[in-house]
């Protein structure tokens, strides 16, 4: 069974940064694809960024130029680099892993991420 765990979450600033960990009980390049998706209060969850085994990143429009994701497979663990944070990227964040290029097939917990205005 993969665990994901995902922590850095907290409150933050209109304006400030945050750096949210998904430290993986595998090595993280077993799989296809990890990613973190997010899911404000009363709506769906959303795609945030994702990263595959060889590097190449996809990002929602919403968050282009001010979030960036990241691995490192030395350390079995993907990051989310948030700068610019809004009051609408309040939202738990989950880490997700996938084994093919159909969806992901391991969450984690998540992390709440809160901006204030």
């Amino acid at each position: 069974q993969v665990q994901l765990v995902e922590s850095g979450g907290g409150l933050v600033q209109a304006g400030g940064s945050l750096r949210l960990s998904c430290a993986a009980s595998r090595n993280i390049f077993s799989f296809y694809a990890m990613g973190w998706f997010r899911q404000a209060p009363g709506k769906q969850r959303d795609l945030v960024a994702t990263i595959t085994r060889e590097g190449t990143t996809n990002y929602a429009d919403s968050v282009k130029g001010r979030i960036t994701i990241s691995r490192d497979n030395a350390k079995d663990t993907v990051y989310l680099q948030m700068n610019s944070l809004k009051p609408e990227d309040t939202a738990v964040y989950y880490c997700a892993a996938g084994v093919s290029r159909v969806g992901m097939n391991y969450w984690g917990k998540g992390t709440l991420v809160t901006v204030s205005s």
